[in-house]
């Protein structure tokens, strides 16, 4: 969330191990006190670094909360001979360096359904769901994201959680290894549905300009049998292997996570059929710019190698 990056790596050698540690002072108080939103961040890095080591040779052996007594300790991945079964997570690195967030307007150029199949795939690699919304069902998706957006204008929590990981100064933004800069926001909504955050909030920004976006937004939901820390990671996962798949097959993305926010409005975006599910994330998916680059904490900061 807001690229806060609430992760550290530490890597053993004598074991080849490498642990992915939660940072918890890296949290939302106010948008992700249970920071479900925060292991969902750390399963996406765990899913990059399994991809990594896939390209570089090795097999992933993953476990994830390993340890019940250690909070902070959410997985393990130790390299494990060679990668004879994991072509598929392998042929994803190149996306790594290609995925940015997407808060300009896409195209209304409909997915075709084999795509949205593949990416539902991916999604079901990692004991994940991605489903399409589509008639009534997303309307009422795009009016819980309005029901959000219009509680966040008055919610002083959101506005503070917003303020301390956004940049709009030109000092913040040139320095600032996380947190997402003022070039990254997007323009102002001025017309169409997509369910846009507009990360300024009550705030201007010098030189921002206004846009229509997409008048049929296209969403996927991403779901979970249960609503437990493991989910959580393994929502991360199937988040990050969408949206790498998703990447390669030439389509942009961004992130709306209002109403998931709210635990009242995060009930009712489940499957409407089975209602059943839990919900973990609300993407917009389309055919548009590949998005800017966000800051990344230096690796000195991320990564410590033990003997």
């Amino acid at each position: 969330m807001h690229n806060a990056q609430p992760w550290r790596f530490r890597y053993f050698r004598h074991s080849r191990t490498f642990e992915i540690h939660a940072d918890f002072e890296r949290t939302m108080p106010h948008s992700d006190p249970d920071t479900r939103g925060l292991h969902i961040g750390c399963g996406a890095a765990l899913l990059n670094l399994r991809v990594a080591v896939v390209h570089s040779g090795r097999h992933p052996e993953a476990q994830l909360l390993p340890d019940p007594t250690d909070r902070a300790l959410l997985a393990t991945v130790r390299l494990a001979g060679s990668a004879t079964d994991d072509s598929d997570l392998g042929a994803l690195y190149p996306a790594i360096h290609q995925r940015h967030s997407c808060r300009f307007p896409f195209e209304d150029r409909e997915i075709p359904d084999p795509v949205r199949e593949a990416l539902s795939e991916a999604a079901r690699a990692e004991g994940a769901a991605l489903t399409f919304p589509a008639s009534w069902h997303l309307r009422e998706v795009l009016e819980l994201v309005q029901e959000a957006e219009a509680r966040n204008i008055t919610d002083r929590g959101s506005d503070q959680d917003l303020a301390h990981w956004t940049r709009i100064d030109t000092p913040a933004v040139d320095t600032a290894d996380d947190g997402v800069p003022h070039y990254a926001f997007g323009p102002r909504r001025r017309g169409g549905k997509a369910p846009m955050r507009d990360f300024a909030g009550s705030r201007t920004v010098a030189g921002r300009d206004a846009a229509d976006f997409e008048r049929n937004p296209q969403l996927a939901l991403l779901s979970t049998d249960h609503d437990r820390p493991e989910d959580w990671l393994r929502a991360g996962q199937a988040l990050e292997r969408v949206l790498l798949s998703a990447t390669l097959e030439g389509l942009s993305s961004s992130f709306a996570t209002q109403p998931i926010e709210w635990t009242d409005l995060r009930w009712p975006l489940r499957d409407p059929m089975t209602g059943t599910g839990c919900t973990q994330m609300l993407l917009r998916l389309g055919y548009g710019p590949r998005g800017s680059r966000t800051p990344r904490r230096p690796v000195s900061d991320v990564l410590d190698i033990q003997p």
